[in-house]
């Protein structure tokens, strides 16, 4: 890559981690709040999934949105909707108002985010530098999960959570400082759109299919370590600080890996890391519920980031060589409304089967269905170039 797209990648993983890590931190610290008013696995599970109901709603029009105003516009509009969810829990911390501002935070993150990862796709020229881009914006939600959640913890514990939700809102601000100096490029011409039919006809195409299966259910771990964690940690009687450190060294497990990611992104092969990841992934979730103490919590924690942090950048590198250029937008709006679509039921779903067989049972299940879906990826293909136009 050259300098030119280097800052440009720059600036928009700082816009990335300032809308994202307000988001994290909501969705580490709200849940708290409720289960510490004595709300029940249920209604905390509610609360989860309302992060990701506005994107499962907005992420097709967002994603049309996106190829047809570019990067900034999208980007404003987030950061407005970010503020002002952020500042109804300043102003009145209470689970009705919290379920609101999940809302907000959910709707903005996920704007932002199909309008950055369209952009950031269109800057690479070849297969390699697909993968070497996406690992470095992979970067940060890392760092976000890691800022967010561990911020959040220590103001809750030194101040409480109004403290926390104030320094939550200030951070999507900061994106418009990054963002605004990015160069915009060339829109979809409306033409080209126009002849491209619903949306839908994506999902006709095997390998997208696939790769949507792939996706749902490494992010379906995602949810279940979110969820569960905070869950776990509150029955073993472990501080804000300390969950929130074990979830922020998974968020730094997956930093590192990713890291390391564009450097040997011409070494590594999409189904082979993405297929590996599902049985580590498996492995883990059999272990973590038989853990007591926060240390052991927090080593599985890495290890796990380890292993679902190498997926994104491939997952992405993928859709991007499957999916025609002047889709891309679209084909982020249904990979987004399908992962968030996951989000707003799985959080439920958990919470009602953490009642009826423990959190162990849900770790146990949901590795038992990535590691018997492993085969998936085993079996995947991308094309060795990407369509034109990147």
């Amino acid at each position: 890559m050259n300098p030119g797209t280097r800052l440009q990648l720059a600036r928009l993983i700082g816009a990335q981690i300032s809308i994202h890590a307000s988001m994290t931190g909501f969705r580490m610290a709200a849940p708290l709040m409720a289960l510490r008013e004595g709300f029940s696995p249920l209604a905390v599970g509610f609360l989860l999934a309302l992060f990701a109901l506005a994107p499962v709603i907005l992420a097709l029009p967002a994603g049309r949105y996106a190829d047809r105003r570019g990067l900034r516009k999208p980007v404003w509009i987030a950061i407005w909707i970010a503020t002002i969810g952020a500042a109804l829990a300043v102003a009145f911390p209470l689970y009705p108002v919290l379920c609101l501002t999940a809302l907000c935070s959910g709707a903005a993150s996920g704007l932002a985010m199909i309008a950055l990862q369209r952009h950031v796709g269109r800057l690479a020229h070849n297969a390699t530098e697909l993968k070497q881009v996406f690992s470095w914006m992979a970067i940060g939600p890392s760092i976000s999960n890691f800022l967010g959640p561990l911020a959040a913890g220590l103001l809750i514990d030194a101040s409480g959570f109004r403290a926390a939700y104030l320094f939550l809102a200030c951070l999507p601000a900061l994106a418009w400082l990054w963002v605004r100096q990015t160069e915009e490029l060339e829109p979809v011409a409306p033409g080209l759109r126009n002849a491209s039919g619903s949306s839908w006809n994506l999902l006709r195409d095997a390998a997208f299919r696939r790769l949507m299966l792939i996706n749902w259910a490494l992010s379906s771990c995602w949810d279940v370590h979110t969820f569960l964690v905070p869950v776990l940690g509150h029955e073993r009687g472990l501080s804000a600080t300390a969950i929130g450190s074990i979830l922020g060294a998974f968020a730094l497990a997956a930093t590192a890996i990713r890291l390391v990611m564009p450097w040997l992104a011409s070494r590594l092969s999409e189904r082979v890391v993405i297929g590996s990841a599902m049985l580590a992934t498996a492995a883990l979730f059999a272990v973590y519920p038989l853990v007591q103490a926060a240390w052991a919590m927090m080593a599985l924690s890495v290890l796990l980031g380890l292993a679902l942090g190498s997926v994104q950048p491939m997952i992405m590198s993928t859709l991007h060589q499957i999916t025609p250029h002047h889709r891309h937008g679209e084909a982020l709006g249904l990979r987004a409304m399908a992962i968030n679509g996951s989000s707003v039921l799985m959080p439920m779903l958990f919470g009602t089967a953490g009642v009826l067989v423990g959190a162990a049972g849900v770790f146990w299940a949901v590795g038992a269905v990535v590691g018997a879906g492993s085969h998936l990826a085993w079996g995947m293909r991308s094309n060795s170039n990407p369509p034109s136009g990147h």
